[in-house]
């Protein structure tokens, strides 16, 4: 019942924004396909840069959706709201707690990209996305919620958050196999950023959307990173209510 109590929250949240939402979904994606899509026509191998742009922007519109949904929100409910205090004498187990927060960020990031998906229908291509590329931007939504739940623990101020999307998020977008492959990148700084959440996520859903397998490794490093700021956002929480 925890769960779906702040999944109701999340609901709630999304249709009194749902404009808001929408449009802030919309917008820096679709300037990354028009500016891109059209200032750019090939790739190096000659295929058209579009069958590699649109998995990459929907992959990186589910990270910065999903981010954006837990980091703001959580750092005013914890910081100025004390929302958390509440939750923490109440009977809702903590647990429950984090994991309605890590789907309900994940949802918000799989709308963020199934918006880009409508977009992009009209533009023919023979592009594939089928279950496991949803289970994959899933998976992708519920890492970058639960990295968000972390920050917005260790966030200090509500201005923090902003800043974490620079820091952290903005980076990410550029380098994370989105608009250019990382194979192009210098040795050494080429295997960090190919092991990031975001790189793994936009290669699997372009493998899987030019009709090629994804391959088990994406999907291990993407559960790892889950259960690694998972337990990080657990320790914290029940370590603030032992206090």
């Amino acid at each position: 019942m925890g769960i779906i109590t702040v999944l109701w929250e999340k609901w709630v949240e999304f249709r009194r924004d749902f404009y808001k939402i929408t449009v802030a979904a919309m917008i820096a994606p679709l300037m990354y396909l028009i500016i891109f899509g059209m200032g750019i026509q090939t790739t190096s191998h000659g295929e058209p840069y579009l069958h590699f742009l649109i998995p990459g922007v929907v992959s990186m519109a589910t990270m910065t959706g999903s981010f954006s949904a837990i980091a703001q929100n959580m750092s005013v409910q914890r910081l100025y709201e004390k929302a958390l205090d509440q939750v923490m004498v109440s009977p809702t187990p903590l647990w429950q707690f984090i994991v309605g927060q890590i789907i309900g960020g994940s949802l918000r990031g799989m709308y963020a990209g199934g918006i880009i998906l409508l977009l992009t229908l009209p533009i023919r291509t023979d592009l594939v996305f089928n279950g496991f590329s949803i289970l994959i931007l899933f998976l992708n939504g519920t890492v970058f919620s639960t990295i968000a739940l972390v920050l917005s623990f260790l966030a200090k101020s509500y201005t923090d958050a902003p800043k974490f999307t620079s820091y952290i998020i903005m980076p990410m977008s550029f380098l994370c196999n989105t608009f250019f492959s990382t194979d192009q990148m210098p040795g050494g700084f080429r295997q960090v950023i190919s092991v990031l959440p975001l790189s793994q996520t936009s290669s699997m859903v372009r493998s899987i959307a030019n009709g090629e397998s994804a391959g088990a490794a994406g999907y291990f490093i993407l559960l790892l990173y889950l259960a690694v700021f998972g337990l990080i956002s657990v320790l914290f929480i029940y370590r603030k209510k032992n206090l």
